[in-house]
């Protein structure tokens, strides 16, 4: 399957959508269960808040070969900041209303990290 990402475009800063990257070449998370491989094809941002941008991004995506875009879990899980987008769901209307019932749309890419983050003491 060809995938294409949509992030947020808030959290590309501290974050290189490894674990996104991660998750769909080896069928973790979100992508476990799909049959074949998943290729990615296109990575984008929402173009910031409120997302206004998302499903023209996915519709160019599909027509570059996008068999499904996933909406990334910084967006609907809000990793890595701990901050889902408030625009999420309306985001994810757009991408659907502009890829078409006939695209995947994956709700998420991986799952939050499950390590605590440790203090370091500062001298």
């Amino acid at each position: 399957m060809k995938a294409g990402l949509i992030r947020c475009m808030q959290t590309e800063e501290v974050c290189p959508a490894s674990r996104c990257l991660e998750s769909m070449l080896h069928k973790k998370d979100a992508f476990a269960g799909v049959e074949g491989d998943v290729v990615c094809v296109g990575v984008s941002t929402c173009g910031g808040c409120p997302g206004k941008k998302a499903g023209f991004r996915a519709k160019k995506m599909v027509e570059r070969g996008a068999e499904a875009i996933v909406v990334a879990s910084c967006i609907t899980l809000g990793t890595p900041i701990n901050f889902p987008c408030p625009f999420a769901k309306k985001m994810k209307v757009s991408i659907r209303e502009a890829v078409g019932e006939n695209i995947r749309i994956f709700e998420y890419s991986h799952e939050p990290s499950r390590k605590k983050a440790t203090q370091t003491a500062v001298r």
